[in-house]
């Protein structure tokens, strides 16, 4: 599992761009890229080619949670796979199951969501799955550990954070069951990724 030994807002500070790493905190007046604050804050100077596809890989693999081999291995499938690479590589991403509980608005974060998992919360198909790069399929069904605490956490934090818009390609059974199933692969439009993907595959492709 990737580690981020390093505090996370120092990465949004960096690309001048929220990466939404620490939840609920991102859309308050704590983080150091809100508006009301009157900061001007530039991203990193784009030196050279080379420098802005290192950049958005680097960005891609921060948003993600993911290390340099993991993301390599993303990579590796997505060019194998028919379609377009690039989006093939985000919807993988995507389809990591700690995104999955961290689109549905279960956790605060992908930090978070990783924890939940690797502590045993998570069934895939009625089977636990403690590994967060676990990676669903379209018809895959997600739920919590029945009568958890993390499954009362999430029914109060759901109920707070009521209204919120979860992704259309993910199924959600209602607030009185934590359940959900995945209905589709996400389109490029539905990724709320603010990268160039083809940048990427230009840097691996070389």
């Amino acid at each position: 599992m990737a580690k981020v030994t390093k505090p996370v807002c120092r990465h949004c500070i960096r690309y001048a761009e929220k990466l939404y790493l620490k939840g609920s905190r991102c859309e308050s007046d704590k983080c150091p890229l809100d508006p009301r604050k009157n900061k001007k804050i530039s991203a990193m100077a784009k030196t050279s080619e080379y420098g802005m596809q290192l950049r958005e890989k680097n960005k891609a693999k921060i948003y993600y949670g993911v290390l340099e081999r993991q993301f390599q291995k993303y990579f590796e499938l997505a060019k194998k796979a028919k379609g377009v690479t690039g989006e093939i590589l985000l919807q993988t991403l995507e389809r990591r199951l700690d995104n999955i509980i961290y689109r549905l608005k279960w956790v605060e974060s992908r930090r978070m969501a990783k924890q939940v998992i690797v502590h045993g919360f998570i069934f895939v198909n009625g089977k636990k799955v403690d590994k967060p790069s676990f990676v669903v399929d379209i018809g895959d069904e997600i739920n919590i550990k029945k009568d958890s605490s993390l499954e009362k956490y999430i029914i109060k934090h759901i109920e707070e954070k009521k209204g919120q818009i979860i992704p259309v390609w993910i199924e959600n059974f209602g607030p009185n069951e934590i359940k959900s199933k995945i209905a589709r692969f996400p389109t490029r439009t539905e990724i709320p990724l603010s990268i160039n993907e083809q940048l990427i595959i230009n840097f691996y492709s070389k």
